[in-house]
């Protein structure tokens, strides 16, 4: 008997659908018609046993216990589905062949294999066991997948990083989180103050910004434009602005970013500019061309509809979901690929058909779009486990989506339909000008084709500047101040929050580690970074005003009692990096284990000194109250201040 364990029901349930027929439906699993059957997780079923599983004296609190590292690692089943790990410890016991059918990523990988491997699996089974990678629940993309069976065995990597990951996160969490809370009520501060090699420094960040907000001084800079007419007559006259570039020597009077500071330097090159000849110096013309934007990945997409819709990471996350496993609309949504695999290029005609008879404002787009055309999304190379999110080759009528699932739905089939137009072209002029011996350049941009632009709605500004050669004297008639302000920077949204934690190198310090980061590595993965998000806002370390995220008292504590290094990107970019390595077999376990533990016990050494200032008064209520319900003890741990990263969508 062949057993497929899926990751959840809703992907157990596509698998069986396109297996041979009759099908009987047991609890928990389904039999085809050749006897194979199908079973799922539902979610996580097993997860790291608690402290005091290894030693019952650590169920009490104690920094004279910290640090807590197991000598042999144990997982435990959860309570609420223990049931389902009944199921399939009965089935992996009659299968003569398994089949892992986790999601296509690297926890997917592992939440299967590790069920496979708590049942005692024999060697020579778990050695056989097959690998699919499902990431369109269509039929007919489902059978294909099945038809396009691997060795389980080809991604041990894969499943080696996520556990050196979860380990990881679980030695860093629990102690961290036991040490600070100790310190913070010996301070006063009553609650829970968790502590993630994630969670942290992304508060860190948002408590930065704030920070920086609140102690930000302004500065009036200003800028000098200077009108300038083809004709000083008025025949045929062409007028237009040009802006004064300041010149080495104006250094002393400028901040780092070339902002003039000294009002009189600018009013005095507004004197001398009055009624002054405009001699062109250099012309410069180019003809560019900017390709489609690539299709999304799921942050990529959480910040456009942030940016186009306020929806929230979750929110997103969750819309995402439901068009996956209820509608079978896109393809799987917990993607890190914004790259497609050349072989789906036959797929596209029927893909382009769904979208025209799904979405009603993209029915002439999609009718115009040139199937002939190949663009950089389709790459071999740059598609792994799973490939960019897209639509599939579903159709529906779109009024049976919810009004958000529709937005959602058409931003992803946008992006794609952008696949099939040609690249947006224009012209772009820049004209330097001599004006009483300074520099002053003028730009323009002129549309030639809008390509992909068509179907976004989108048609760029044009700029239009006369026709002009090197050595024409124009007129100037006079010259313009701008009074400016330098601006603090701006609170995080979720769309930049998700944009900082992707391209987490520009924030990272240390010189050695933004070297090693490569554009695609960032505190957290696709499909935790939502969920981190919201733990931050749960535990009460963020709060939103309005499609603004602000730290709160607690968080802004936290942070600034924390030694540095645990507020800062570096260290968990470096970690991400590292488990990158694993997967791709470049590093090894034990290489990246080792090195985390002799961390560990430097920073539970430093966490006993902390003074823990700013607290004492502070209560976190609604985290207090949970962790009693949890545990019925005051200074019990549960899963929840784990940090594991994992969403509830992944138990549908």
């Amino acid at each position: 008997m062949k057993l497929y364990i899926a990751e959840k029901p809703s992907l157990g349930r596509a698998i069986a659908a396109v297996l041979p027929k009759p099908h009987k439906k047991h609890e928990g699993y389904i039999e085809t018609g050749q006897g194979d059957c199908v079973s799922w997780c539902i979610g996580h079923l097993l997860e790291q046993a608690d402290p005091e599983v290894y030693d019952p004296a650590l169920k009490k609190w104690q920094l004279d216990k910290l640090p807590i590292i197991p000598d042999q690692w144990q997982l435990e089943p959860k309570s609420q589905t223990r049931k389902q790990l009944t199921v399939l410890r009965k089935l992996v016991k009659q299968a003569s062949i398994l089949v892992n059918a986790g999601d296509p990523d690297r926890e997917g990988q592992l939440l299967v294999d590790e069920v496979i491997s708590y049942l005692k699996t024999s060697a020579t089974k778990r050695n056989n066991t097959r690998r699919v990678l499902i990431s369109d629940l269509n039929p007919g993309a489902v059978k294909k997948a099945l038809n396009n069976e691997r060795s389980n065995r080809d991604f041990i990597p894969l499943a080696t990083s996520a556990l050196a990951r979860s380990r990881a996160d679980w030695l860093y969490g629990i102690n961290l989180t036991r040490a600070y809370t100790l310190k913070g009520q010996q301070a006063g501060y009553k609650g829970v103050l968790s502590v993630g090699r994630v969670q942290t420094p992304v508060l860190g960040l948002v408590v930065r910004r704030d920070e920086e907000i609140k102690n930000f001084q302004p500065k009036n800079f200003y800028e000098v434009l200077a009108h300038l007419h083809t004709d000083a007559s008025g025949k045929n006259n062409h007028s237009f602005t040009a802006e004064w570039q300041p010149s080495d020597a104006c250094a002393p009077h400028m901040d780092e970013e070339s902002r003039v500071l000294n009002k009189k330097l600018a009013e005095h090159v507004v004197q001398r500019i009055f009624e002054q000849a405009a001699t062109v110096v250099d012309v410069e013309q180019q003809s560019k061309r900017e390709s489609p934007p690539l299709p999304f990945n799921l942050s990529q997409l959480q910040i456009a509809a942030n940016k186009r819709f306020g929806f929230s990471a979750q929110q997103v996350l969750d819309l995402c979901q439901a068009l996956y496993e209820r509608h079978n609309l896109i393809t799987y949504p917990r993607s890190d690929s914004r790259h497609l695999p050349k072989d789906q290029l036959k797929d596209a005609p029927a893909v382009i058909s769904a979208i025209q008879n799904t979405a009603d404002n993209l029915r002439q787009g999609a009718t115009e779009a040139d199937q002939k055309l190949v663009s950089k999304a389709w790459n071999d190379s740059k598609v792994d486990a799973h490939h960019a999110i897209i639509p599939t080759t579903k159709s529906m009528d779109s009024g049976r989506l919810a009004n958000d699932e529709r937005k959602l739905y058409e931003l992803i089939a946008r992006q794609y339909l952008a696949q099939f137009y040609p690249a947006y072209r224009y012209n772009t002029q820049q004209i330097s000008f001599d004006i009483a011996g300074g520099l002053f350049i003028a730009k323009a941009r002129q549309n030639i084709d809008l390509g992909w632009k068509k179907p976004f709605e989108q048609e760029p500004d044009e700029q239009h500047l006369p026709a002009l050669k090197k050595g024409d004297v124009l007129h100037c008639s006079h010259g313009e101040l701008l009074e400016k302000q330098t601006q603090p920077p701006k609170h995080f949204t979720d769309a930049t929050l998700l944009s900082a934690m992707t391209g987490i190198a520009r924030y990272v310090k240390d010189k050695s580690i933004k070297k090693i980061l490569k554009d695609t590595d960032g505190l957290g993965t696709e499909a935790t970074r939502a969920g981190i998000i919201e733990l931050l806002f749960k535990r009460g370390f963020l709060q939103r005003q309005n499609k603004l995220i602000l730290s709160t008292p607690t968080g802004q504590a936290l942070i600034n009692n924390l030694p540095e290094s645990a507020t800062l990107p570096d260290m968990t970019a470096h970690w991400e990096s590292m488990l990158e390595n694993i997967s791709q077999k470049a590093l090894k376990y034990d290489d990246f284990m080792l090195p985390m533990q002799q961390q560990l016990n430097s920073m539970i050494e430093q966490a006993k000194t902390a003074q823990m200032s700013g607290l004492a008064g502070l209560e976190n209520k609604d985290a207090f109250k949970k962790k009693r319900r949890s545990s019925g003890k005051r200074g019990s741990y549960s899963s929840a201040s784990r940090n594991r990263g994992t969403s509830n969508s992944r138990k549908n």
